[in-house]
């Protein structure tokens, strides 16, 4: 009888620990919450979605060098393209040139992020083979130019 006993007892307990692991396997995980203006994989954050787990991020300061012919920092759109994608910080990479959208989100925290010049950035969205779309940031104006023409550059990466 006490064998059995002790066996009830093992079982009961073997029982509500598999039921412990069971929901310590199945609780969800801890979320966490980044916010805008926060230092965030060597950049700052500047856009966060409504979940507060996935955004965009802007590297500090503009890419530095610039392409044949041009002052520093200035860059043709192709140039842009490539710079961004050559581009890591704190060993981060995956960097790219943020498309017209991006660029206006990026625009609007121009000064929580620092260090932009009045003069046009580059996006990655095109508007025809030959011309693709930039943001003044002096003005907050956007069109487009030829795809040759000289434009400043600031990488972004998505979380």
């Amino acid at each position: 009888m006490k064998l059995i006993a002790k066996h009830h007892a093992f079982t009961r307990l073997c029982t509500a620990l598999f039921f412990i692991g069971l929901n310590l396997v199945s609780a969800p995980s801890a979320s966490f919450a980044i916010t805008v203006g926060e230092e965030y994989r060597g950049g700052i954050v500047f856009y966060v979605d409504e979940s507060g787990e996935h955004g965009l991020v802007a590297a500090k300061k503009n890419i530095s060098g610039h392409s044949h012919g041009m002052v520093a920092e200035e860059f043709t759109w192709y140039d842009a393209k490539a710079a961004c994608t050559r581009f890591s910080t704190d060993g981060v990479g995956g960097w790219r040139l943020p498309n017209s959208s991006e660029l206006r989100k990026l625009y609007q925290q121009r000064n929580l992020v620092g260090g932009f010049n009045d003069h046009f950035y580059w996006s990655s969205s095109r508007e025809d083979e030959e011309n693709a779309w930039y943001l003044y940031f002096y003005s907050g104006d956007e069109n487009h130019e030829a795809k040759m023409a000289n434009g400043r550059v600031r990488p972004v990466l998505a979380f």
